[in-house]
């Protein structure tokens, strides 16, 4: 977990995945954290991204660091959001609180369960990761 979470931290920026009707729906996504042990993830409940989770929870993360390694996740999305997690998500990143805050009815929390994570180099060697 520690590598993949350091990883997604380190290089800011990820890639989302969903898809609506075979129809693919890829988006930029900087929150990450740990909670009971799963990447979790924030969204608001006004997006489509949401509504794309609830339909369909199967999703893919990208990521790509300087040295052009990419880490790729999968996994099932399933929402857990509660007061609890939401207070934890603004701590790990204040500027949450510029759009979202605890009890709002719109901050939305998922984790990823069953989830996989592959680093593979530029050369095409591929390890997989521990989640």
């Amino acid at each position: 977990m520690s590598e993949v979470l350091k990883f997604l931290q380190k290089n800011k920026i990820f890639y989302l995945a969903t898809t609506v009707n075979n129809v693919p729906h890829v988006r930029p996504l900087g929150f990450i954290m740990e909670y009971n042990g799963k990447l979790t993830f924030c969204t608001s409940n006004k997006k489509a991204m949401y509504k794309q989770l609830i339909a369909n929870p199967e999703v893919e993360i990208c990521c790509v660091d300087a040295d052009y390694n990419f880490l790729r996740i999968k996994g099932k999305a399933e929402f857990c959001t509660n007061s609890t997690i939401q207070q934890k998500a603004l701590q790990v990143m204040p500027s949450l609180g510029n759009i979202y805050s605890v009890g709002d009815g719109v901050f939305e929390i998922f984790s990823l369960n069953e989830a996989t994570a592959i680093l593979q180099t530029m050369s095409g060697e591929k390890r997989r990761l521990e989640i």
